[in-house]
Formats: structure tokens, sequence, C-alpha cells
């Protein structure tokens, strides 16, 4: 029988433009505090966190003064590398994961493979290009920068909706339990889930 122990990391980032650390524990109960700069990408986080049954710490010191873009972006890459860490060797995963997640009239779909390979296919059109206090053309923007540095292969797709702000979280929250699934461990499942021996 397995003995599995929580995975965890702490990463930090500092560029000229953003100064950002994120706490993140993949086998936590959904506990969150993120301070990012961008109180819509704060929700989101919230939002992501509590349905991955994550915790997650994440701050950002951004140049705001310019745009939201340099925060959300690295924000993302030291989320994804903070997420790839704390996976290690990937013994005992599921590997693969999804989720349908309504959010009112708004109805997304998110599908993962953890597979050490980097894809992103997005495709959601938003109605507004900003909400709360974020661009929404970021909203690919940050699932590219996390996917990349997660090494991982994202599939995000928005059916349909009415409402922006809708539309964003049912992202956040369907990626969030595809992750879920996929970080899942088993005694059972193979020490690494691929006829390669590593991912």
């Amino acid at each position: 029988m397995a003995s599995f122990t929580e995975r965890t990391a702490t990463v930090a980032r500092k560029t000229n433009e953003t100064d950002v650390k994120v706490t993140l524990n993949l086998d936590g109960s959904g506990r969150y505090a993120n301070r990012t700069g961008v109180g819509f990408l704060d929700h989101m986080l919230d939002l992501f966190a509590q349905h991955g049954g994550f915790d997650l710490s994440a701050t950002c010191k951004g140049d705001l003064h310019v745009d939201d873009h340099h925060s959300v972006e690295d924000v993302g890459i030291t989320l994804g590398q903070a997420f790839a860490q704390a996976l290690g060797n990937k013994a005992h995963i599921a590997r693969f994961g999804y989720a349908y997640v309504p959010m009112d009239e708004s109805l997304a779909r998110a599908v993962v493979d953890l597979s050490g390979r980097f894809t992103l296919h997005f495709d959601a059109d938003f109605d507004r290009a900003i909400v709360g206090d974020l661009a929404t053309e970021l909203v690919r923007h940050f699932w590219y920068s996390f996917a990349e540095h997660a090494s991982c292969t994202l599939h995000v797709h928005v059916f349909y909706g009415s409402n922006t702000h809708h539309k964003v979280e049912a992202v956040f929250k369907a990626v969030a339990r595809a992750l879920c699934y996929a970080v899942t461990r088993k005694a059972g499942y193979a020490h690494v889930p691929s006829t390669k021996g590593s991912l």
C-alpha cells in the first residue's frame, strides 16, 4: 500500500514588472488567501482553490499603473510552476480529468492531461472587454501561461452563456474540477500512468 504525503510547493518569481509568490497544496481543503492586485482574478483564484480542493495563496505586486497584463500573466506562470513542482514525479495520479460546470445560464467544459506536454485549446467568446478589473482577453492568456508552465494539455470550451462574469467563472471552476480529478492518487494506479514510464 502506497503511503501518500501532501504535495506542496512555494514558488517566487520577481521581474522588473511583477513580484509574485504562490504557495500551493494539491491535497488541501480548499483554503485560499489571494491578493494579486486584480480583484476579479483574486475572486477566480478563490473559486479555483475551493472547487479544486487546493490550498492556495497567491500574492502579486505588479505594474498595474500600466495595465493588468503582466500581473495576470505572471500569476499564471507562477501557479503553473507551483503546480508542476507540487506534482513531482506524478506517481499514482489519475493523470486525466474533465468537468462540465454550469454557472447559471453559462456552461463550460475543461479537459486536462497531465502529460508533461504543453497544449492549450481555448474556445470561448466574451461579450465584454472587461469584467470587474480584469481584461477578458487575459482569461485565455492566464490559462496559456498556466498550462505552459505546468506542462499539461488543457482544453477549455464555453458552450454558451449571456453573462461574461458567469462564463469566466464557469471556466475557472471547470478547470479546477478537471485538475482535481487528474491529480487524484490511488495506490492501485500504475506507479506512473504512462507506457513510457515517465511523464
